[in-house]
């Protein structure tokens, strides 16, 4: 997994390549963590990403939950097989998808 950090003022964009697994999920969640402080928009940008697992998911729920009403949130650019997951799981009800 590669993760390109990309801010713009107070927005923050992570595009995420490769795979979002038990393995990799923790350092996405320290990159987030490291990097919310003055970010009110954050995006997951997914364009390269190939599988997310549960382990991924949580850590999408935790930074819905981490942002919560002090700023806006969301995912984009979901394959058809990483948006199979998300709408299975009832993610995309709860996660904005752009």
């Amino acid at each position: 997994m590669t993760i390109e950090k990309k801010k713009e003022g107070n927005r923050l964009v992570l595009a995420v390549s490769g795979r979002l697994d038990t393995m990799t999920a923790p350092e996405l969640e320290n990159v987030i963590k490291e990097n919310l402080d003055g970010v009110e928009e954050l995006v997951l940008d997914f364009e390269n990403l190939e599988y997310i697992s549960s382990a991924g998911l949580r850590v999408v729920l935790g930074t819905r939950k981490a942002m919560g009403d002090n700023g806006k949130f969301s995912v984009r650019n979901l394959c058809s097989d990483v948006r199979e997951i998300f709408d299975i799981t009832g993610f995309s009800d709860i996660i904005t998808i752009e």
